[in-house]
């Protein structure tokens, strides 16, 4: 029995021995793996396969810079349509051909292009009534809707145009709105861009003399916003033929302006 109890303690003490050897061994390996620590890099050095970089960007002197030009507009833009109702369909859409025809006819002998007439609405619509006897909605009829969008390039004519066709569509005309734009906005964007460059230039010589700093070379230039405020005239009108005024409708352009904005980064020392 003794000899039994010898060789279980010998088994037990050799398989510890074995555990802590292996253990130790195990450490002094991973002792002399070389630890990488992280770097510092350099600003423009890849940070992995990412294709994450650092930028230097941040650091500096940022200005922006807001540009305006204004201009009085040369186009007026229509939109101008009909709406037709009745019992089916068939009688609602043959109603607003007719008008719209009617109209278009006098928009193209007002000289405006057919490129410049630009169909921007049609649809046709179930018109429906609540009905207490049956707790439901009952049809009584539907509503034909044809819109278009027209550019007319003659100023002094938008009034008599839009008088003529509102009396050519009669009681089914729909003049919706009036915006007002130029034909060729890029000059005017141009202007806006230099003085929203020379602002923000200025801002940041200014900025840098009061601080203390000297400017360095430009590292970042950038255009944001490039914003035209609409000049608009909801003139929503429903005519009949004979409501048309003896004189053309007054219409006042107004003027346009057109915004740019800059940002701009300097490198300080």
């Amino acid at each position: 029995m003794k000899k039994i109890y010898l060789i279980i303690s010998f088994i037990v003490l050799f398989t510890v021995l074995a555990i802590v050897g292996f253990g130790c061994a195990t450490e002094r390996n991973q002792s002399q793996v070389p630890i990488e620590l992280p770097r510092v890099m350099a600003a423009g050095e890849l940070l992995d396969k990412s294709g994450i970089i650092i930028s230097q960007q941040s650091v500096g002197l940022w200005v922006n810079g807001l540009g305006k030009s204004t201009a009085a507009p040369d186009v007026v833009l229509l939109s101008i349509g009909v709406e037709s109702q009745e019992k089916t369909v068939a009688e609602a859409q043959r109603g607003a051909v007719d008008a719209m025809n009617r109209v278009m006819t006098v928009l193209k002998n007002s000289g405006i292009a057919d490129k410049d007439i630009q169909t921007k609405q049609f649809n046709i619509q179930q018109v429906t009534r609540w009905d207490d006897k049956q707790s439901t909605q009952v049809v009584i009829g539907y509503r034909v809707t044809n819109t278009v969008l027209a550019k007319i390039r003659s100023m002094d004519k938008a009034g008599s145009v839009i008088d003529s066709a509102a009396a050519a569509g009669g009681d089914l005309i729909r003049v919706n709105s009036i915006d007002f734009t130029v034909d060729d906005p890029a000059p005017y964007y141009k202007i806006a861009r230099e003085k929203a460059l020379q602002y923000a230039m200025e801002k940041a010589k200014q900025m840098a003399q009061i601080s203390g700093v000297k400017l360095g070379k430009l590292l970042y230039v950038n255009e944001g916003s490039v914003y035209t405020p609409p000049v608009r005239d909801n003139y929503m009108k429903s005519a009949g033929a004979d409501m048309a005024p003896a004189v053309p409708t007054p219409i006042s352009p107004g003027e346009l302006e057109f915004q740019v904005t800059v940002e701009m980064v300097y490198e300080i020392n």
